[in-house]
């Protein structure tokens, strides 16, 4: 069966999981799997823009991840401004443009630069949109967007009764996108892990065993041909053909 291209998800939410355990499976390192798992990113958001798709959004680093070892936190860093070093040009001669969703005050100052770099190299493409969430958490983001309402709100230049479903996306990371079509997640856990709690109301979610780091163009697609055989009823009776 092949992807009909005119169904294709406009937004795609990808949770890469899996780097540690392909490292330990492996007998190396958990650092292997981040470097490899890495290298997953570009032959994706290719193969996405290729396929039609409008929006791809990569969680890479969450809120708790602070948690983990310094080490390990450094080495990230450190493979993620090597990544924009690497693949910035090849990503904007592609037309993609790269926004960032997440607490990236928090970075140090050598991987802010680098993040925003990225970020304003790329912001006049228009052939597909990478959503790379850094620092992310989605309970975090409902809160800061709610601390600017009730900003806007006690300053006068928002009334409560004009909030709705669709302007509160306005105080959100994902300001202008729209909501995701469907979730990805490797690695075998079947749980979103507080990424994109709101984004994610009507999403179709597909878990998958495959670890990130062996995640390939093939499983994207099976990915979206079981999005297309699904019926997506936003509430509403089952549709027959």
């Amino acid at each position: 069966m092949e992807i009909d291209l005119n169904n294709v998800p406009k937004h795609i939410g990808i949770i890469m999981d899996g780097n540690g355990r392909w490292a330990q499976s492996k007998n190396k390192i958990r650092s292997f799997g981040h470097k490899e798992g890495a290298e997953r990113v570009i032959d994706i958001v290719e193969e996405s823009y290729r396929l039609g798709v409008k929006y791809l959004t990569l969680y890479a680093f969450s809120t708790e991840n602070w948690k983990r070892p310094a080490d390990e936190v450094g080495y990230l860093m450190t493979l993620l401004n090597s990544f924009i070093d690497k693949k910035l040009k090849r990503l904007h001669e592609n037309g993609v443009k790269i926004n960032v969703l997440g607490e990236i005050e928090r970075f140090d100052d050598k991987t802010f630069k680098s993040v925003k770099k990225a970020i304003d190299t790329t912001k006049d493409n228009k052939k597909m949109v990478l959503n790379i969430a850094l620092s992310y958490g989605g309970r975090a983001e409902i809160v800061r967007a709610a601390k600017i309402i009730a900003k806007d709100f006690k300053e006068g230049s928002l009334k409560l009764d004009d909030l709705n479903e669709d302007n509160f996306n306005d105080y959100l990371y994902t300001k202008n996108i729209p909501p995701v079509d469907l979730l990805i997640r490797p690695g075998g856990e079947k749980r979103i892990s507080n990424f994109l709690l709101y984004q994610l109301a009507y999403a179709e979610f597909i878990f998958v065993d495959t670890l990130w780091p062996d995640f390939r163009e093939e499983n994207l697609q099976e990915a979206i041909l079981e999005y297309q055989n699904r019926n997506r009823r936003y509430g509403g009776i089952w549709k027959t053909s």
